[in-house]
């Protein structure tokens, strides 16, 4: 598996590359960025109105080792809609299909509104964000989330980063999750962008013994983006070891969670297409 991911990554740098020549490099790397909707796997950034406005998202995961719908020895696949919405509001919605083993499919359903307090007219430079959201988990199981962003931008790197409050619902759940999502690309060569994300997921876990998905879980692994020019499609790439730092032993396997409940491997891609034209 790993093998895998490792040729995975090596083939996007190789595309990118071959697909830039000296010319096509001197483009103004910062309009190159602007391109793409969603450059992270795990994070969710705001638009502004030079971006373009409507785009379709479908991810798929890979895991070794690991159970649960979003992480089982198996492939779960998610299908979202990012929009701005004007005002600087952004809309993001998806729907999650775990494919377990045993072949019942099931599905969850999440949408949210974000909007820019600080920034958010232009792309380049500091924003800063809060949302609320729905959510309904693979047992149907009603949450409300409350989601703070910030992300920063330049000609040549993008910083990002969430966090992300959740309360379900239902008897037997935590009061409040805690999910922190962190992503870092920089520039390597013409719109081929790379870095690292890093995900804290059920955070609570470290001071509440009974938290009910399981414990904490962690994940730290290279990150890839790359948005073709002229080309409505971009690509990200995101994997690594999964690591749960906290035990309980009470599990939820239902919960919409981007890591896995137990220890392991997983890769993380995503295709991104463009409503808008180029």
């Amino acid at each position: 598996m790993k093998r895998i991911f490792a040729l995975l990554m090596f083939g996007m740098i190789i595309a990118g590359s071959t697909a830039q020549n000296s010319e096509r490099f001197e483009v103004d790397q910062y309009n190159a960025a602007s391109r793409t909707p969603e450059p992270f796997s795990f994070s969710v950034t705001t638009l502004t109105p030079e971006d373009l406005k409507w785009s379709m998202h479908y991810s798929g995961g890979y895991g070794e080792r690991v159970e649960g719908p979003f992480g089982y020895d198996g492939v779960s696949q998610q299908f979202a809609v990012k929009g701005y919405l004007g005002n600087r509001f952004t809309v993001y919605a998806n729907a999650g299909l775990g494919i377990p083993r045993n072949g019942n499919i099931t599905s969850a359903q999440q949408a949210e509104i974000i909007r820019d307090f600080v920034g958010g007219k232009k792309p380049k430079g500091l924003r800063l964000g809060a949302g609320l959201g729905v959510s309904n988990d693979f047992s149907n199981a009603k949450s409300l989330m409350s989601r703070v962003t910030a992300s920063y931008e330049a000609p040549h790197m993008k910083a990002t980063g969430n966090a992300l409050l959740e309360h379900t619902f239902l008897k037997d759940r935590d009061a409040i999750d805690v999910i922190i999502n962190l992503g870092f690309q920089y520039c390597l060569i013409g719109n081929l962008y790379g870095g690292f994300e890093a995900v804290g997921q059920d955070l609570e876990g470290f001071w509440d013994k009974e938290e009910a998905e399981g414990g904490a879980k962690l994940l730290l692994g290279p990150s890839l983006n790359m948005s073709p020019q002229k080309s409505k499609l971009s690509f990200s790439l995101c994997g690594g070891p999964v690591i749960k730092a906290t035990t309980n032993q009470q599990t939820n396997p239902y919960a919409i969670r981007e890591l896995p409940t137990q220890s392991g491997f997983i890769v993380m891609g995503s295709v991104i297409y463009n409503l808008s034209g180029i």
